[in-house]
């Protein structure tokens, strides 16, 4: 078996940025496995004229050469080693090393304006030489004008002192001006008459002549050719993130394997090619049939097969819930929401959220399910007191009785005297004799629903084995338990709390840990955790597998 090296670090001792640059370029190819060169430059893959977008030995200048790489390169790079390294988000990886990028660039910049002639012409040429392309046959046309553009000045003159920093800037220009180009020239496709025209217009200057030539001939892969990813019409980051990113390195993996290009896709699995680049460049899920039929062209396997339509169907779902998630109210009050409440609704039901575009109101029936429980979680400042108090009030206005206990200052306290509140405990001990006196009452036709916040304060109180009773025989003796626990404190499947998981239902409000999920018996991922903490904004999960977007009244 082949040993894997790291590759040697260019010595940078008066270069501080660009050295941590550098060093967070190497770090970043650790965390991915140290793949080899050639292992990046096929997972970035080939352009449009099926050059390969950067050459290996491109990649390998990128880490070991002492100067500032091409933005457009390293980008390309940054996000292979990002998707491999398991990075949740790959954009926020890019856009960190872009930061850094920048940093190195100025510094860049100002060296080169105190530098003294002779240092300055000796950098000048050594951008000459690595401005010379890597990335194919097509990019000769270019190198070709940057040797132009930084040919020496005539005999005599004076070289200014800032002549590097005007070229470093006409190379990052150049860079993102050719990703325009190829960006104009995909929009225009279709009509050929505006296509003409546009290329007639790049032909005129002398570095772009072949470019020009390069698109007319054949359609341009959007924003990939000549290793340069334009971000001008680029769309936000799909919210399925690591559903489509597993669904994305499946399809291309397959693609470059076989040597298929876009237009060879297109022509072979009736789905136009234009389709399939689009869905590459945009990060947007392909259609369902498009799945299938490039199944068939690739010839894959059985099991590879159902691999890929799980992923698709996984990845539809999760931007199904974003747009229901998207449409959901922006505020709408306890009162509103509760007039939503069917009529033939039980005693025992609960009111957790509103959700879907017609506005529903949903929660759990306390006397129905695997076990009477329920479980309000999320990270500070989320609303999980509101979502109770609504809970409460729910319970209360069909004339349930509940017990209250709120350990720390919680709007749950404010509705110590409503009519049907037996009790109200608020220190930060329960005791079994007191609980027991306040659900004693309690039948399957007049139940009594005990409801806690900050569950977490009472998880070692000594009224915990009357709490684990409470779930264990609520149904035959007309209890029920709703508890609200922070996610940084979730139980670990002991006591009291740790019986509340065998109800696998429950409320996550602006979920940042994959383990929230565990407390309400569902599997949560990327595409859920992770957003900003939204007040009142979660997702119910009532036992049937499904999660679903819902608001908060309040």
């Amino acid at each position: 078996m082949a040993s894997v090296q790291s590759w040697l670090k260019p010595d940078l001792p008066d270069r501080p940025r660009l050295k941590k640059l550098n060093d967070e370029l190497h770090g970043l190819r650790l965390d991915a496995g140290l793949p080899s060169a050639r292992t990046i430059r096929n997972r970035i893959g080939k352009d449009a004229q099926e050059y390969w977008i950067v050459n290996h030995q491109a990649v390998l200048n990128t880490f070991q050469r002492p100067d500032l790489p091409r933005w457009g390169r390293l980008e390309l790079i940054v996000a292979v080693l990002s998707e491999d390294a398991g990075h949740s988000d790959a954009g926020g990886e890019v856009s960190r090393f872009k930061n850094l990028w920048k940093q190195a660039f100025d510094e860049t910049v100002a060296q080169a304006s105190v530098q003294p002639p002779t240092h300055a012409a000796a950098s000048r040429d050594e951008t000459k030489a690595s401005a010379q392309p890597h990335e194919g046959q097509s990019e000769q046309g270019v190198g070709d004008s940057h040797q132009q553009a930084e040919q020496d000045p005539p005999a005599g003159s004076e070289t200014p002192v800032d002549a590097d920093q005007t070229s470093a800037r006409i190379d990052y220009a150049e860079e993102s001006l050719k990703g325009l180009i190829i960006n104009a020239a995909q929009a225009l496709w279709d009509d050929k008459d505006a296509l003409r025209v546009f290329l007639g217009v790049v032909r005129r200057g002398e570095g772009f002549v072949r470019l020009a030539d390069a698109v007319a001939e054949r359609r341009p892969a959007n924003a990939t050719f000549y290793g340069v990813r334009s971000r001008e019409f680029e769309v936000d980051t799909s919210p399925a993130r690591h559903e489509l990113r597993m669904l994305r390195r499946l399809l291309n993996e397959r693609r470059l394997k076989l040597g298929l290009s876009f237009t060879d896709l297109g022509k072979q699995s009736g789905v136009s090619s234009d389709d399939w680049i689009r869905w590459y460049t945009h990060d947007e899920l392909p259609r369902r049939d498009a799945v299938v039929a490039f199944s068939h062209v690739t010839r894959l396997t059985l099991k590879d097969h159902v691999l890929l339509l799980g992923l698709w169907d996984a990845a539809h779902e999760a931007l199904e819930a974003q747009r229901r998630f998207e449409a959901l109210p922006t505020r709408i009050g306890f009162d509103e929401a509760s007039s939503l409440r069917e009529s033939a609704t039980p005693r025992t039901w609960a009111l957790a959220g509103v959700a879907g575009e017609e506005q529903r109101v949903y929660g759990p029936d306390l006397a129905t399910g695997t076990a009477p429980a329920f479980v309000v979680a999320g990270p500070p400042k989320s609303g999980r007191s509101t979502a109770l108090v609504n809970i409460a009030l729910s319970l209360l206005s069909v004339g349930t009785r509940v017990a209250l206990a709120a350990p720390e200052a919680s709007p749950l306290r404010e509705l110590a005297d409503r009519s049907g509140v037996v009790a109200c405990f608020v220190r930060h001990g329960l005791r079994t004799d007191e609980l027991e006196e306040a659900v004693s009452s309690a039948s399957p036709e007049e139940p009594v629903i005990v409801v806690i916040d900050d569950a977490n304060v009472l998880a070692e109180c000594e009224a915990g084995s009357m709490l684990e009773s409470l779930v264990q025989h609520g149904f035959q003796e007309g209890t029920a338990l709703v508890a609200a626990l922070r996610e940084d404190k979730l139980p670990l499947g002991l006591g009291w709390l740790g019986e509340t998981e065998k109800a696998h239902r429950g409320l996550l409000l602006s979920p940042q840990e994959r383990s929230a999920g565990d407390v309400i018996g569902v599997r949560i991922g990327d595409s859920v955790i992770g957003r900003p903490i939204t007040p009142g904004r979660g997702w119910l999960h009532l036992g049937d597998g499904k999660l679903m977007a819902v608001a908060v009244p309040g």
